[in-house]
């Protein structure tokens, strides 16, 4: 007869129960998370696409167009309102197709590497328009407007690569 003795089952840490739990919600947080962000970025365009069609928005974007060596140069092709009406229709259009990511990757790659380069040229505003800097605060002292304004560009240029290179890691993956 054969006696088995049972060895005590260490108690699990409390890191491992930790991490368990963890990749659990993991599970579920990651598709929420990405589906979050190319909503919000889908929406931050519908939004600002559509208020490009106002006069408010058309005449709020005169100082930022018309000092940039990148995109002064349409005041001369097109009015103030033509161009904001134009730029309109872009973001719309940069918003549809990264909301398009429920049909295809493809669009939203296109979108992303779209919106990214939107939020380039934005963010050389931060070189052009005068008043972003405040000098007698020192330096890294920008102004609320145009300044802390145009900062935010840097978190939604972030966001406009990531679209497209998620999107892109799922095209060359299929």
């Amino acid at each position: 007869m054969s006696y088995v003795t049972q060895l005590p089952t260490p108690a699990l840490s409390p890191l491992v129960r930790w991490s368990d739990h963890a990749e659990r919600l993991l599970a579920y947080a990651e598709p929420v998370s990405r589906a979050g962000l190319y909503v919000s970025l889908a929406v931050i365009y519908a939004w600002f696409g559509g208020m490009k069609f106002t006069e408010y928005e058309a005449n709020g974007l005169v100082p930022l167009v018309e000092n940039s060596p990148l995109v002064g140069w349409f005041y001369a092709l097109l009015s103030v309102r033509g161009f904001s009406t134009f730029l309109g229709f872009v973001e719309l259009s940069i918003g549809l197709l990264i909301a398009l990511r429920l049909a295809s990757p493809i669009f939203s790659a296109a979108g992303g590497v779209l919106s990214a380069g939107l939020f380039v040229t934005t963010l050389s505003f931060m070189i052009s328009t005068p008043g972003v800097v405040v000098p007698e605060l020192g330096f890294p002292a920008i102004s609320v407007a145009p300044g802390q304004f145009l900062l935010k560009d840097v978190g939604l240029f972030a966001a406009s690569f990531w679209v497209f290179v998620d999107s892109l890691k799922t095209i060359v993956r299929k």
